[in-house]
């Protein structure tokens, strides 16, 4: 048995991750948090997510239930991660993040930070999507320059980031796969009379709209045909079922960023 606490607990996916941590013979649930002044801070987690009374009640510190977790799944927001990512470093417990957002110089901490401690990161959690960023180096390296690069994403209307982690890690696969830098080529919106489309391109649209999970599309086009490669998520069960994949494969490795490729055997 591993003791998980999970950050951002009332949140879309976070509801999800608990109810699956309570339910799973292998996980010890026993920490739930939430930003400070959460209209929640006090009631029992079990209750607030439909699933009994766990005698776990919301909690706003990290610092209260820290010493006894074995891994805090954390899907939060940029700065809340950091905070709590700050606090398992010191504490030596192990993370899985699947929060987004994130800027470079974020992320010079975050690695900073995961040489104290196995840390999962991963801007989607899901098998499918992983498994896409997989394939998706071996057709791009033998589609090559010949055809151009559209990535289209849509989540729904309160998703606070865009483009989402998961279609810029998209991207960044298909960068490094044709030796690109992401920086230079990258294009997130066209408008105007802007000429021909360059040749290196990658484009990458945003779509927010009502309550869509989450879709991504990685478009190809070459002349005369079209090659479009799909992930589109029905329910947040599929990250959620992964963060707590995640939680009991990172529990007890050397320290280290790691993501979800690593989780699933796919490197």
């Amino acid at each position: 048995m591993i003791n998980v606490t999970v950050a951002g607990a009332t949140g879309r996916t976070g509801i999800r991750i608990a109810a699956l941590c309570i339910d799973h013979p292998e996980i010890n649930l026993v920490g739930a948090l939430e930003r400070k002044g959460h209209e929640k801070i006090g009631q029992d987690i079990g209750v607030i997510i439909g699933t009994g009374e766990v005698n776990i009640p919301l909690g706003d510190k990290v610092e209260d239930m820290i010493d006894d977790t074995d891994v805090v799944i954390d899907f939060t927001s940029v700065n809340a991660t950091i905070h709590n990512l700050r606090i398992a470093s010191e504490k030596g417990k192990a993370m899985v993040i699947g929060t987004t957002g994130f800027s470079k110089e974020d992320m010079q901490e975050v690695r900073a930070l995961a040489r104290n401690i196995p840390c999962v990161m991963a801007p989607n959690m899901s098998v499918g999507v992983n498994l896409l960023f997989k394939v998706l180096k071996d057709v791009a390296v033998v589609l090559g320059d010949d055809y151009d690069i559209e990535i289209i994403e849509a989540h729904h209307r309160m998703k606070q980031d865009a483009p989402s982690g998961t279609a810029l890690k998209l991207a960044q696969v298909v960068a490094e796969a044709l030796g690109r830098n992401l920086d230079e080529v990258a294009i997130y919106a066209r408008k105007g009379f802007i000429g021909e489309r360059g040749r290196k391109e990658i484009g990458i649209q945003t779509i927010r709209a009502g309550d869509i999970v989450g879709e991504h599309t990685v478009m190809f086009a070459g002349t005369g045909e079209r090659i479009e490669i799909t992930h589109k998520a029905s329910s947040r069960d599929t990250f959620a079922a992964g963060a707590v994949r995640a939680a009991l494969w990172v529990y007890g490795r050397n320290p280290g960023l790691y993501d979800m490729l690593d989780v699933l055997g796919l490197r």
